[in-house]
Parts: C-alpha cells; sequence; structure tokens
C-alpha cells in the first residue's frame, strides 16, 4: 500500500465524549492499523454508547460508507474538470472503486448481524479495489491529496471493518 505523505486531518473531539472500554479494546487490536484513527472515528456519541460489537461495527459499515460516498463524491467532480487522459483514466478507475466500496459496505451492513464470517470476507474484497484505484493515481502523477486522505481512511475503515467480525 503506497504511503501518502499527507498528515491526517485534526478532528475535534468534543470533551464530554471519551472513549467507552469496547472502542478502547477494539482499537487496540493491532490488525487495527492506524489506533489514533481508529479512536477519533470512534469517539461520537453512538460509539461510546454502543453495547457491544455488533453495534460498534454497525457504525463502522456507516461511518465507511459515508466516507466512501464523499471520497466517490470528489472523484465524480474531478472528472468534470480539463485533465490528461491517464488522469480521466485513473478518475474512472476510482470512481468504479468507491461505487463498489460504498455498495459493499452497504451489504456488509445489512448482513452483519446474520452472518459475521460473510461480512469479513465482503469487507476484506474491497480493499484490493482501493487499491487499485491508488496505483491508477499514481500512475498517473495525480496531485490530489484530498483524494489519497479518503483512501487512507477508506484503508483504515476496510480494517476496522475485518476486525470487527
Amino acid at each position: 500500500l503506497p504511503k501518502a505523505n499527507i498528515p491526517l486531518p485534526k478532528v475535534k473531539i468534543p470533551l464530554s465524549v471519551a472513549s467507552s472500554k469496547l472502542v478502547g479494546n477494539f482499537c487496540n487490536y493491532e490488525s487495527i492499523g492506524n489506533r489514533r484513527f481508529c479512536l477519533e472515528a470512534l469517539s461520537t456519541p453512538e460509539a461510546v454508547v454502543a453495547k457491544d460489537s455488533t453495534q460498534l461495527g454497525i457504525l463502522i459499515m456507516i461511518f465507511g460508507v459515508a466516507n466512501g460516498k464523499e471520497t466517490f463524491n470528489i472523484y465524480n467532480e474531478m472528472i468534470k474538470k480539463p485533465s490528461s487522459p491517464q488522469l480521466l483514466k485513473a478518475l474512472k478507475c476510482c470512481v468504479e472503486a468507491y461505487k463498489y466500496a460504498s455498495l459493499s459496505f452497504e451489504i456488509v451492513f445489512s448482513e452483519f448481524v446474520e452472518n459475521p464470517q460473510t461480512t469479513n470476507y465482503d469487507v476484506t474484497i474491497i480493499d484490493p479495489e482501493i487499491t487499485n484505484c491508488e496505483n491508477e493515481l499514481l500512475d498517473a502523477n495525480a496531485q490530489a491529496p484530498r483524494l489519497l486522505v479518503g483512501n487512507r481512511f477508506m484503508h483504515y475503515y476496510i480494517a476496522m471493518g475485518c476486525q470487527i467480525t
């Protein structure tokens, strides 16, 4: 996975929202990859009051869908702007990857309670799509920090989604 030297945006966490024991334990799993992102992403009131891993997993899927749709919209806006054929090809690849990722997260959300093993697989197979998007952007020498951050966040949500199941 290519590493972008882009700092994570500062997320303001309300002082009244502290991490729950469930969130703290979950974000300590080594496979999460980025504990700081996990704690910040799950610092919402909904996550703090989650009673079990199922409720936490559902929230992660919701957040993953939201991140995917936001990043997808950025790609769609960039496609409308003049660009080189190689960049346009990369952007189209990424639009398809994010359509797939958003749909997959939505499917995972609906099956999460019924079949956690299938959920894990469905989350895992999103990652190569996002990696292909990143590789296309790198090949096109895209200067798009917002997109790289969106891709990185998607990888984090995927890692979190795989851990929760």
